[in-house]
């Protein structure tokens, strides 16, 4: 069967998998979704017999229809190898009454590695499918993880540049380190004084921009999109929640058929979607638990019908979920609108226009397998230290916000059922956050005197992608203005 993409805001074109993966946003400015979400028609029996690499296989070829199996194949053992500290790519971890996914295995320690190492390979081998000529330049914002799991992936891929936008004052010393040092002929990165809103508004402005299309154009440049907008992020995401489920199946923790409950920290809704989609291709998952910080636009969302973006913007100990707009939900907006492009375009286009939009009843009657809540910073500094004293197991912050969320869920409604955790960075990569809720002492510390007593107290090994860093030089300083971003990229192009 054919699965086609279909833009949310469009008139009904379809385009095949490596067209949307290529194009990243539809030229009327929607999302690519598929026509139709495919059934996972593997007896788990067999799944439980499967490596990672051979359950993405599973999933994605039901996805992207147009990839031969040897394409895709290829595109997944090339992702998925000795990049991973780990053969199972993503373990789970059974601490406090939950199953903790750990997704941050991989080359930048956050679960943005999961989908980021396959999509240079999905990206390039899409070109070559569609006969294109000119380079593809990856144009991304990111709220500290994005951007640099993008250039782990993309340095010195042949025909591809990246540029990556990032709110100066918005991430983590870690993840900001973690940037400015990337190494590769191809990566730029460059910080905006203002937040992750502002980033991601402008560099989606720039895709619609029809004049420096074509002046790209002629210079033998196309813009591409590494961000969670890209289909060809989302549907390797799906992979994690199904291997999860076959991996509780496999230990004996659940039978098969079976319902869990998943529980995932978001802010820009890619990781919860991907959820729902595993949901919809038929694994067992009752509620999607969205778990909110500060900045908890999504959980005022679930519990009022409205999304409203204006308010005050909350930096918080979690910044990878310090986002209004989540451009994501824009995906589960138009399902629940009954595929309805005119409908979720008119709400698109009060959000950019008021910065609020309201879904009918009989959307929100469609809403009942999302839960959401929000933790704040100090109940998820609490989080950290109640789940570390209980067991020894140390969580970052984004993970603590969806633990908290858990507990509140659990407390709220007595629901007993077996949950993942997506767990979607690694401690070290927050440790001063990290360390401070699990004791106010270690504040006196440096960055790195803080990753070697987080190692000591964790019992585990400092990340190669923290090691790496300690001692090197900075490769990237510019920073710019947000109306100066579209000069930045002509800059880096020479243009």
């Amino acid at each position: 069967m054919e699965i086609l993409y279909k833009s949310t805001r469009g008139t009904g074109e379809c385009v095949k998998a490596s067209e949307a993966i290529l194009k990243g946003l539809s030229k009327d400015g929607g999302l690519f979704v598929p026509t139709e979400i495919p059934k996972l028609d593997v007896p788990m029996d067999r799944l439980a017999e499967m490596t990672y690499q051979e359950i993405a296989y599973e999933v994605m070829s039901r996805f992207l229809t147009d990839f031969t199996e040897e394409e895709l194949k290829s595109c997944i053992a090339r992702a998925y190898d000795s990049k991973f500290d780990t053969e199972e790519i993503a373990p789970l971890v059974k601490a406090g009454g939950a199953y903790y996914l750990e997704l941050f295995h991989g080359a930048t320690i956050a679960f943005k590695d999961m989908a980021l190492s396959i999509l240079p390979h999905l990206l390039t081998t899409s070109a070559k499918k569609n006969h294109v000529k000119n380079e593809i330049v990856i144009l991304t914002a990111t709220s500290g993880d994005t951007g640099k799991a993008a250039m782990a992936g993309f340095a010195d891929v042949p025909g591809t540049r990246i540029i990556v936008f990032y709110p100066k004052n918005g991430v983590s010393p870690i993840q900001e380190k973690q940037m400015v040092t990337q190494k590769g002929n191809n990566t730029y990165v460059v910080g905006i004084t203002g937040n992750f809103d502002d980033a991601q508004t402008a560099v989606k402005k720039m895709f619609n921009d029809k004049a420096m299309e074509e002046e790209l154009d002629k210079a033998g440049f196309q813009f591409s999109s590494a961000n969670s907008i890209n289909i060809g992020r989302l549907v390797p995401q799906v992979v994690y929640y199904v291997y999860a489920y076959v991996n509780l199946y496999k230990n004996g923790e659940i039978k098969d058929g079976e319902k869990i409950n998943v529980t995932v920290p978001t802010g820009n809704f890619g990781n919860i979607l991907a959820a729902y989609y595993a949901k919809n291709m038929g694994l067992p998952i009752d509620k999607l638990i969205c778990a909110s910080n500060e900045n908890k636009v999504l959980f005022d969302f679930f519990s009022t019908g409205s999304y409203d973006r204006n308010r005050d913007f909350i930096l918080t100990s979690s910044p990878s979920m310090d986002i209004l707009i989540s451009s994501n939900l824009e995906r589960l907006i138009y399902r629940i609108a009954g595929e309805n492009a005119d409908k979720n375009r008119e709400m698109m286009e009060q959000l950019s226009k008021g910065g609020t939009y309201r879904i009918t009843e009989k959307m929100r009657s469609q809403l009942a397998d999302f839960y959401g809540n929000f933790a704040t910073e100090e109940e998820t500094a609490g989080a950290i230290k109640a789940l570390y004293g209980e067991t020894g197991y140390v969580i970052d912050t984004h993970t603590a916000v969806a633990s908290c969320v858990y507990g509140k869920y659990a407390a709220e409604t007595g629901d007993s059922t077996k949950t993942v955790i997506a767990s979607t960075a690694s401690p070290f990569k927050f440790t001063r956050s990290v360390m401070n809720a699990i004791d106010s002492k270690y504040d006196s510390m440096g960055d790195f005197e803080l990753v070697d007593e987080l190692s000591k107290i964790a019992n585990v090994k400092v990340p190669n992608a923290i090691e790496e860093i300690r001692t090197a030089p900075v490769l990237h300083d510019t920073v710019v203005d947000v109306p100066e971003m579209p000069v930045a990229v002509k800059n880096v192009l020479g243009i």
